[in-house]
């Protein structure tokens, strides 16, 4: 992997005399930096409509067999005309297969407020190959849309006809932004391999812009190939042949393993004082919380008569999660305010949560803001003071110097005295809103117990049958809620049984499921057909209902650091009786293996007595975040915990 961060004349210069020379020193040590180094690739780009057949006859990636279609090249053109910032792209994608036309679907996101950007003179067509002849269809202007996604973000939608095994489709537009700060951001990689992808980037002397490049292989372009003192700097960056781009297990923010030139000023006109000053006065967020409530006086009144703090905060927050169902969205602010999402029982999780904090003031309860980025959002870059870091708010109740709740009504299963698991370890800001006093910290980390206990019997001609119990707090019953409601029982015990060996589940019963103040369980019995018995022997694997089947780290290498989300205590007990007339010949042996920092802690207890076998495994993290550099160790102790979670038991008939 390599990192680096440059600045590039570009960004405004608000010292002339002092700035000018630093911005040229600069400019100076980037072209140091890539004299003698750039690797130049042959260009793979041709012009708009014209292509060469041999790519009309592709029928596969040639360094990804398996991928259903490929970007034959991408490549912008990045230019300053006055203040205004011009990107003009072209996109050309090869379609090999039906898995890959949905490809087709054009999707591209851009910032529409106030036309801080604008996109036009769209083209778009699809290129067929008819025995020799080459046709070509456009995509209709009418079949082109503007969706609006949120405060700040709109998106053209289009589809592109006639598409089929063997299509190229291509597009190109031009993106202007009037802020000669918003330079645009490049990614060479996507969900379908790449043959080739180029940044031609140009920087205008009066603006400063810091660079960061974030690539995971060589650049095959890499160079300043212009440069005119009296307006800036040209610089060209590709790569040829870059993998697709696909999650691994755990990958906590998919977008930083991403490769990608992303682009910031060098000037940063603001601080997080002001930003959290500009959320506290925004209509949409801060003039939204003591917005008045219909039903309000009632669910306080309710509220005064309840003795303790802990029973409050829980009246009201049961009463907010059930009222009102999350749209499933994330904003930072609100849409339509607080009183009509209200009304209306439904809202993003940012309204929910405020009207939560409306309903806690208001019965004299002290919450604080906390506006924080999801996983999936993205890390908050400290370094960058903006709110569209954000793309959440929940709740900080402080408790006492060591004890704080964080409280997220828009999930419902989400307890008030349990972190949610999917805000586990992030990073946040806790907001005062009386006081206008903030403060960056990071989330505990929450806690997952899990037990399983599994009381079965074996039979002589291979059968075994038994019953079980899993005990689930917080974050598993949460996990299982989510499961079985979207499942419904009949395909949570199929999923159960093909997880487990196909396994037969012959009854179930849950019991707390209306509760969340206890563990949720599971009581359920089995039955299984062991292996048919060879010649007087039986085998068995006690590795059954433990929730380790299948190993998610066989890859040899991975990009990115693993986040568990949160801390796990598993305890798997099964006592299994064996037939009559049998005798245990092979029974693995008790056995403790742990990570070398103690990061997770494996342990295998394993006795007989009377014709009962016992073992019991007992799986502790310590730590819920990894980084990519300590894989290899994550790599080495999973393949021996499945190895040993799955040494199968032998008996001999006597």
């Amino acid at each position: 992997m390599i990192y680096f961060f440059i600045a590039i004349l570009a960004g405004r210069i608000l010292s002339p005399m002092k700035s000018f020379f630093t911005a040229f020193i600069l400019l100076f040590l980037i072209i140091d930096s890539v004299n003698g180094q750039t690797k130049v690739s042959v260009p793979t780009t041709e012009p708009y409509g014209i292509i060469d057949t041999a790519d009309l006859k592709m029928t596969s990636c040639d360094f990804e067999k398996d991928a259903g279609a490929e970007v034959l090249f991408d490549k912008a053109v990045v230019t300053y005309e006055y203040t205004s910032i011009v990107m003009q792209r072209h996109k050309r994608i090869k379609i090999f297969n039906d898995n890959g036309k949905k490809e087709a679907n054009i999707r591209i996101e851009f910032l529409g407020k106030n036309r801080d950007e604008v996109i036009k003179d769209i083209e778009a067509e699809t290129i067929n190959l008819n025995n020799k002849s080459v046709e070509y269809v456009s995509v209709d202007e009418k079949l082109i849309y503007t969706e609006s996604i949120d405060k700040y973000r709109k998106a053209i939608v289009f589809t592109f006809p006639n598409v089929k095994a063997g299509s190229v489709i291509e597009f190109n537009y031009s993106l202007i932004t009037p802020y000669p700060y918003n330079y645009p951001d490049w990614f060479f990689n996507s969900s379908i391999p790449t043959r080739y992808s180029e940044f031609d980037g140009s920087f205008d002397k009066n603006y400063l812009i810091d660079g960061y490049r974030r690539v995971y292989q060589q650049m095959s372009k890499d160079t300043t190939i212009a440069i005119d003192f009296s307006t800036g700097s040209k610089r060209i960056w590709a790569m040829t042949n870059v993998q697709s781009y696909h999650d691994e297990p755990y990958m906590g923010y998919p977008e930083d393993y991403q490769q990608c030139l992303l682009f910031k000023p060098h000037h940063v006109l603001t601080t997080w004082a002001t930003v959290v000053n500009g959320l506290l006065f925004d209509e949409d967020f801060g003039q939204q919380l003591d917005s008045r409530l219909s039903n309000k006086d009632i669910i306080i009144s309710t509220t005064k008569a309840i003795k303790t703090t802990d029973e409050k905060t829980a009246y009201i927050f049961n009463t907010v999660k059930k009222s009102i169902k999350w749209d499933k969205s994330n904003r930072w602010f609100t849409v339509g305010g607080i009183k009509k999402a209200w009304d209306k029982k439904i809202g993003n999780s940012t309204e929910i949560n405020l009207i939560l904090y409306n309903l806690l003031k208001s019965a004299n309860l002290s919450p604080r803001l906390l506006v924080l980025s999801t996983r999936d959002h993205g890390r908050i870059n400290p370094n960058y003071p903006s709110a569209t870091n954000f793309n959440k708010t929940v709740l900080y109740y402080p408790i006492d110097s060591t004890k704080y709740y964080v409280l997220d009504a828009s999930n419902p299963y989400n307890t008030f005295d349990n972190i949610p698991v999917d805000l586990s370890g992030l990073n946040a800001f806790s907001i005062d809103a009386d006081s206008k006093k903030f403060v960056m910290f990071q989330i505990k980390n929450a806690t997952e117990n899990k037990a399983v206990q599994i009381e079965g019997e074996i039979s002589e001609n291979g059968k075994l049958e038994g019953n079980v119990n899993i005990s689930t707090s917080a974050y598993g019953r949460e996990k299982f809620l989510k499961t079985y409601e979207s499942l419904g029982e009949k395909d949570y015990v199929n999923q159960m049984q093909r997880e487990n060996s196909d396994m037969t589940i012959t009854s179930l019963k849950i019991e707390n499921a209306e509760n969340d103040t206890l563990p949720l369980i599971e009581n359920f019995e089995f039955k299984h057909e062991l292996a048919e018995p060879d010649g007087g022997y039986l085998y068995f694997n006690t590795n059954i209902f433990s929730g380790f089947k299948t190993n998610p780290f066989f890859s040899e290498a991975r990009i990115s650091d693993i986040d568990f989300g949160c801390l796990y205590n598993y305890t798997i007990n099964g006592r299994y009786k064996i037939p009559p007339g049998y005798k245990t010949v092979i029974l693995p042996k008790s056995i403790k293996v742990r990570m070398p920092d103690d990061g997770i802690i494996f342990r295998r207890f394993v006795f007989e007595e009377n014709g009962i076998i016992s073992i019991r495994y007992i799986v502790n993290y310590k730590k819920s975040h990894f980084p990519k550099e300590e894989y290899q160790a994550i790599h080495d102790f999973y393949k021996k915990m499945f190895e040993l979670f799955n040494e199968q038991v032998v008996l001999k008939k006597i």
